[in-house]
């Protein structure tokens, strides 16, 4: 960018204090009058240019201005009865369907359902989700099946609903699935990025749970925690696990192993801190110092221990939620009790994480979910969509936009972004593999789906590994050449092992023994109904002589010899 030199010239006059100025319009005539005639002066005849510098004033970049709108109070949603909780949770979550936030109940924990076109004042006697025996604390749906949510409470019960397309037309307390493992209350639920029905729960016991709730067990569990734990989130691909815990610490953790890779102090405060993976690796900490400062920090996974950045932003009470985009690198800092949300943008350039501009409202927060991207209206060049949960229950839709004077898609504001399709199957997520998330262009905008219905089969838990073995080969897709070949002939297991052999016999045996027990009670009950039938008969004349035999017809014959 060029700069008049004779311009900074006069911004150093503005400057001054011991200058006394006219006028500005008075003054930045006479100066320019002023200049031209020196440098007639001079030369007349010719007009001497002025000397050039170059310099950078500011940084380039898209979202240089990203401006923040609040929608009208019609366009938002009302009369909301937000949960009171002390649980460090944003209370909130967004799908591109539904709205879903945690709000007070009597007789144990529930959680409201809206869908997008429901706005305004909610009824008082909405249809909940409320089939906890105790406040629910945190709230997540699954990425890949927009009807289906978690929800983990401080019953200990982490329980997965299906919500049907439209809402919910009557209050809703049988779950899907109830996934029980937790000693304590379950304060954290989050699904993989990449696996299908892969869910982590966290609880006061300091336990993490890796469940698959296709089948409603746990695949892994990690005890690696001293103290409670604050946060969790997944990197890209889902293969490694970031931690933030009570003991200050921030971990990097290989979840299939249960290893821990890296750990470091994120911040000395003895707050709770929170904690992102970023697309390319990088690790954002949010957490407060010693003397309760809020700061962020920007580390990479090889040196936990020397944060690049570290900068002090206020001194307040609210935890800080990182809510990350990863299309656009911009990271959105929502402080609870909090009435701004400041944002930054990571850059590989000093100072890496740029400020850009802080959203003002009036009002503090209670809690806030941060729509997906496909949830986004790019006819508006909309970036991002926040509801912001108020105290005095209205929440809030936000509009984060980029102006464009065009119309059209903008194709670099809108990469391709993360769909709602799985890139790999739990059981292949275990055995070791790890993929890229499925993305989705955006172009012409987003339509939602039909609803996909959760199906949980339950395994057997006295099956053999043989059996659980020819339960999974249904699930895997045989190759063309494997469908035309004819079915090959069965062939008989190898051996059985000890157990089993012991559990067949122990059958046999018992089966003998029940076939001995019937025989002998077939044979007692024909003892006794001879009995009785010889004691209701009349007694039997002596016998005479040898006469005839008894014609056919005679109904007072001797017992049948089967009745012996």
């Amino acid at each position: 960018m060029e700069v008049d030199v004779a311009d900074i010239k006069r911004h150093n006059s503005f400057t001054s204090p011991n200058i006394r100025r006219a006028p500005i319009s008075k003054r930045v005539g006479r100066e320019r009058c002023h200049s031209y005639n020196a440098q007639d002066s001079k030369k007349p005849g010719s007009r001497l240019q002025p000397t050039k510098m170059s310099f950078r004033v500011v940084r380039s970049s898209k979202f240089r201005h990203v401006y923040g709108q609040a929608l009208k109070r019609e366009q938002c949603y009302d009369n909301i009865r937000v949960s009171k909780s002390s649980w460090d949770s944003t209370f909130c979550a967004v799908n591109p369907k539904f709205l879903a936030i945690i709000v007070e109940s009597a007789g144990g924990g529930a959680f409201i359902v809206l869908p997008h076109n429901k706005v305004g004042r909610i009824p008082a006697d909405h249809p909940l989700v409320g089939g906890h025996k105790g406040p629910v604390l945190d709230i997540a749906w699954c990425p890949h099946n927009d009807n289906v949510i978690a929800s983990g409470s401080e019953d200990c019960v982490v329980k997965v609903w299906q919500i049907p397309d439209g809402g919910l037309s009557r209050t809703l307390t049988e779950p899907v699935v109830d996934l029980v493992y937790h000693q304590r209350r379950v304060g954290l639920v989050l699904w993989h990025p990449t696996a299908q029905n892969v869910l982590l729960t966290a609880g006061s016991d300091n336990q993490i749970a890796i469940w698959n709730v296709g089948t409603g067990e746990v695949l892994i569990s990690l005890d690696c925690h001293p103290d409670l734990i604050y946060s969790a989130c997944w990197n890209w691909t889902g293969s490694k696990l970031l931690t933030t815990c009570r003991d200050k610490k921030i971990r990097i953790i290989d979840p299939r192993k249960g290893e821990v890779e890296s750990e470091a102090i994120a911040h000395e405060g003895s707050k709770a801190s929170r904690a992102i993976f970023l697309k390319h690796g990088l690790v954002f900490t949010t957490g407060f110092s010693r003397m309760s400062e809020r700061q962020y920090s920007l580390r990479t996974p090889d040196a936990l221990n020397e944060p690049i950045v570290t900068v002090e932003i206020d001194t307040s009470n609210g935890v800080m939620f990182p809510l990350y985009d990863p299309d656009t690198n911009l990271i959105y800092l929502c402080g609870k009790g909090d009435s701004v949300i400041r944002y930054f943008e990571v850059t590989p350039e000093p100072p890496f994480v740029h400020y850009i501009n802080t959203f003002q409202t009036p009002d503090p927060q209670r809690g806030i979910g941060m729509m997906p991207k496909r949830g986004c209206d790019v006819a508006t060049c909309e970036i991002a969509k926040f509801y912001r949960l108020n105290n005095s229950g209205l929440c809030q839709v936000i509009s984060m936009t980029v102006p464009r004077k065009s119309e059209l898609f903008q194709e670099d504001l809108y990469p391709d972004t993360l769909s709602d399709e799985a890139s790999l199957t739990a059981d292949e997520w275990l055995a070791g593999e790890d993929a890229e998330p499925c993305t989705m262009s955006l172009k012409g905008g987003y339509v939602a789906g039909r609803s996909t219905t959760l199906t949980v089969t339950k395994r057997n838990a006295l099956a053999t590994p043989r059996d659980r073995e020819r339960d999974k080969e249904p699930e895997r897709s045989p190759t063309p050449a494997a469908r035309d070949a004819p079915p090959a002939a069965a062939t008989p297991p190898p051996a059985f092992t000890a157990m089993v052999e012991k559990q067949l016999s122990d059958l046999v045996e018992e089966i003998r023994k029940l076939k001995s027990v019937i025989v002998k009670q077939e044979n007692r009950i024909r003892a006794l109904e001879a009995t009785v039938k010889a004691g209701l008969a009349p007694p039997a004349p002596s016998p005479p002589a040898p006469s005839p035999p008894s014609p056919p017809n005679n109904h007072d014959d001797a017992m049948a010899p089967d009745e012996v």
